[in-house]
């Protein structure tokens, strides 16, 4: 249905054409008439739409022209779609002002990247941290301006899930901390976080714990000594008996402790770089086997089953003992009669060493704090064990130096399996 607007402009065309052909007929020429009075209506379209095309060259800012008519419905229209255009607009530009002032208040860096790795934005903690330019460093590749190799092979590895920390500033005196996270298409958004002082209490963490292990054994050795003289003494009052067996049950624990300090310290201390020697993980199964029946106070069933026949290249004191650790582990918390099953496996994903058990089983909440340093599920039970806390620590270092993972599943109850996993080209065909 035509609006009334139409209905009016076709009445004025009609009632044009009516005139020019009476003022034709009365000239003795109705087509010239028609023609003369279709002309004119034509120059007078023409000039209004010269007229819109005018004031839409001239922006938002110019009134609109006045107009009867179709023409006036028309610049109605547009004027409300430039209102409305306006509106949004300037809505737009309030809301990045306020995206700019939040961004900027934050306190960690923010870095936006395109497919490619090539800056996009970046805020101002990024440029202080970084050391970018606000206007020359857009659209370059962050690789070529942070160039410490642990911040490229991150950026380059694909896998963002653990953050990476790396050296910068003038003198590389500053510790940062970059995670990635992906978003869109192929863009990436990294965070940047200022970690020099964690890294430096850090530090001084491991120094305390290194040198303080190191004072410590030569004092408890003495004493140990000494407790060992003692109790083998034939005159010794037999109501001492009791307390120097104590003694001396203490004291082993804290040698343990102090052993398992140093060996953390040491591999902290160490490169990132392990030895490639072929390991007999088969062979080392069955010795681990033999070592939980010796050193278990009650029958268990100890099982072996290798699926594998390949080795694993690493260091093999070290792989020993975080292998040790795990088989050691899961005797101690499993009941007399239980089952612990030593497992060794490949698949495409690499080389999978668990160690499972029937017994006591740990509490979801406690899975993802049982690598930390002295966390105890149950500390009166660790100390009737003789446990450290540092074992699943020394464990979890290990792994890591042999770009290993290690992964703990448990039912509370019904039993715990902790899995190594390590990746493909640590696999070794067996020695013939």
């Amino acid at each position: 249905m035509k609006s009334p607007l139409w209905w009016w402009l076709l009445a004025r065309l009609a009632g044009a054409l009516v005139v020019g052909l009476l003022l034709g007929l009365w000239a003795g020429a109705p087509e010239l008439g028609l023609a003369v009075v279709l002309g004119l209506m034509l120059m007078r379209e023409l000039l209004r739409l010269r007229r819109l095309q005018a004031w839409l060259q001239a922006g938002a800012g110019e009134p609109s022209p006045d107009a009867g008519g179709i023409w006036g419905d028309v610049l109605s229209l547009v004027a409300r779609l430039q209102r409305r255009k306006q509106y949004h607009k300037q809505r737009l530009l309030r809301l990045l002002r306020e995206l700019r002032r939040s961004t900027a208040a934050i306190p960690d860096g923010v870095v936006l990247l395109n497919p490619y790795g090539e800056i996009l934005w970046f805020n101002r903690m990024a440029a202080r941290l970084l050391q970018l330019r606000p206007r020359g460093d857009v659209g370059l590749r962050i690789e070529n301006l942070v160039r410490q190799p642990e911040f490229i092979r991150y950026l380059q590895g694909g896998s963002y899930e653990q953050p990476v920390v790396f050296r910068a500033g003038p003198g590389g005196e500053w510790f940062l901390t970059a995670q990635v996270v992906p978003y869109g298409a192929g863009q990436r958004l990294m965070l940047v976080r200022d970690v020099t002082l964690q890294q430096r209490l850090e530090a001084m963490r491991k120094d305390f714990v290194a040198n303080a292990s190191h004072e410590l054994r030569s004092p408890l050795t003495v004493i140990a000594g000494y407790l060992e003289t003692l109790s083998q003494d034939e005159q010794l009052d037999p109501a001492l008996a009791g307390p120097l067996n104590e003694m001396r049950r203490q004291s082993t624990r804290m040698t343990a402790i102090i052993e398992d300090l140093l060996a953390l310290s040491k591999l902290e201390a160490e490169g990132a770089e392990v030895a490639l020697e072929p390991i007999d993980v088969p062979a080392l199964l069955e010795h681990l086997r033999h070592d939980v029946l010796a050193r278990s106070n009650q029958a268990l069933d100890v099982q072996v089953l290798c699926e594998s026949g390949c080795w694993l290249l690493g260091d093999p004191a070290q792989l020993h003992s975080a292998f040790a650790n795990l088989a050691d582990n899961a005797a101690k918390y499993t009941p007399a009669g239980g089952r612990v099953v030593l497992r060794w496996w490949q698949d495409g994903e690499g080389g999978h060493f668990s160690v499972q058990d029937s017994g006591i089983g740990i509490a979801a909440e406690h899975l993802p704090r049982l690598t930390e340093r002295f966390y105890r599920v149950d500390p009166g039970r660790s100390r009737a064990t003789g446990g450290s806390g540092l074992g699943l620590a020394i464990v979890k270092h290990v792994l890591q130096r042999h770009g290993g993972s290690l992964e703990i599943a448990s039912v509370e109850g019904r039993g715990s399996t902790f899995t190594c996993h390590f990746p493909a080209e640590r696999l070794a065909e067996r020695a013939h």
